[in-house]
C-alpha cells in the first residue's frame, strides 16, 4: 500500500501533528511530521468601529512620535488620507469616504510600514 504524505511549510512557529491516511476504508496512522504553524505579527494599530459609518479611531499600542504618518488608501489603491500620528489615538471623520473598504498604513519617517490594516466604510 503506497501512502502519499504532503508537507505543509510555513515561516513560522514550528508544530508536530499525526497525519491520518485513509486508504481503501482502512484508517491507516502514519508517523508524525512536522509542519508549521503562521505566527501572527503584534498589532500596533487597532481600529474601530469596523464597519465605520461617520468617523473611525486609531489606537496605537505603543508610543508613536512625530515621525510616524498613518496614510488611509482605497481599495483601488488611491491614497485618500495622510495624517501625521503624533498622538496615542487618532479620530478621522469619514464625511468624504465612499462605500467600501480601505486600507491603512502605519510608516516610520523611512518609509518602513510598521503596521497595516483594512477597514469598511458603510453609509
Amino acid at each position: 500500500m503506497k501512502r502519499t504524505v504532503h508537507k505543509l511549510f510555513y515561516p513560522a512557529k514550528r508544530l508536530s501533528i499525526t497525519i491520518l491516511l485513509l486508504c481503501c476504508g482502512w484508517c491507516v496512522q502514519a508517523n508524525s511530521y512536522d509542519f508549521f504553524q503562521a505566527s501572527s505579527q503584534v498589532k500596533v494599530v487597532k481600529c474601530y468601529p469596523n464597519p465605520a459609518t461617520s468617523f473611525i479611531n486609531f489606537e496605537f499600542q505603543k508610543e508613536v512620535g512625530k515621525n510616524y504618518i498613518l496614510q488611509i488608501y482605497s481599495f483601488s489603491g488611491k491614497r485618500i488620507v495622510e495624517i501625521p500620528a503624533s498622538d496615542t489615538k487618532l479620530t478621522v471623520t469619514l464625511n468624504e469616504f465612499y462605500r467600501g473598504i480601505y486600507v491603512f498604513q502605519l510608516r516610520d519617517k523611512t518609509g518602513k510600514i510598521i503596521d497595516a490594516g483594512k477597514f469598511q466604510v458603510v453609509k
